[in-house]
């Protein structure tokens, strides 16, 4: 079974309540400050992911052997080295509180955790009017959740209305927006008006969504581990040893932030 979820699968999860191999594809460039003009060619044009990394130390990726989830997101069994790096400060993090550490002491040692978690994250599909091409973008569950609530909205116009998809503030103030454009013949070019007709009645191109994210095995993952700081033998592992994870350990699935 894949470890990506598609369409109708990827949407089921989008809306549950939370709690090596190189890349073929790539995601479109949205960095803040950009808007975009897109059309949006159908409502299950997307694609669930969890991913590991550190900012600006360990580029995203996924495991090429994933754990098992649950509904909810939470990991189950088959922890990958990252699921257990993050385990071992959620269970420092409790016997802290358990002890009578501070507030900030505790938040303090759930932020490291969360570091090393598995994010859940959505690709999305759109029709890039201004190049004519299908692109995809990533986004935060909950960006995902908000844009796709605006996607769903006007599902049944999608032939009719183009939009402008937006990014704007930094880290966790940033703000993602689709908003509806009302009169395409002033605020569209002619090119993007041209683009924007060849695009009705098309599909989006889903074999885009494949090889956009790197899948690193588990000595991959414990080299990045590394890279990003963490002690492995503070999980019982070495560069050379099976990863190895402890099911147990996961058996009421660990704490998870939408941040």
């Amino acid at each position: 079974m894949s470890q990506f979820k598609t369409g109708a699968a990827a949407l089921g999860a989008l809306n549950q309540e939370s709690a090596g191999a190189t890349a073929s594809s790539e995601f479109a460039k949205f960095k803040s400050g950009t808007t975009l003009k897109v059309k949006v060619q159908g409502v299950e044009d997307i694609m669930q992911y969890f991913g590991y990394g550190v900012f600006k130390k360990v580029n995203t990726f996924v495991a090429k052997n994933p754990s098992t989830r649950n509904d909810r997101g939470y990991v189950e069994s088959n922890p990958t080295p990252w699921d257990q790096a993050s385990q071992h400060y959620y269970d420092k993090a409790k016997a802290a509180a358990d002890n009578g550490a501070s507030e900030d002491e505790v938040k303090a040692i759930r932020q490291e955790a969360y570091k090393y978690a598995g994010k859940e994250r959505y690709a999305i599909g759109f029709h890039d009017l201004t190049d004519g091409a299908d692109i995809v973008v990533d986004f935060t569950k909950v960006q995902a959740k908000e844009l796709y609530a605006i996607i769903n909205k006007y599902g049944k116009k999608l032939d009719k209305m183009a939009f402008e998809l937006s990014k704007q503030g930094a880290r966790q103030d940033t703000k993602v927006t689709l908003m509806p454009i009302i009169d395409m013949d002033d605020d569209l070019t002619d090119k993007e008006r041209a683009n924007f007709e060849k695009a009705v009645g098309q599909s989006f191109n889903s074999k885009l969504f494949e090889g956009l994210l790197f899948e690193a095995d588990e000595k991959t993952q414990k080299e990045n581990l590394v890279a990003a700081g963490f002690d492995l033998n503070l999980i019982g592992l070495t560069l050379d040893s099976d990863a190895g994870g402890n099911d147990s350990d996961f058996a009421s699935g660990n704490e998870q932030y939408d941040f």
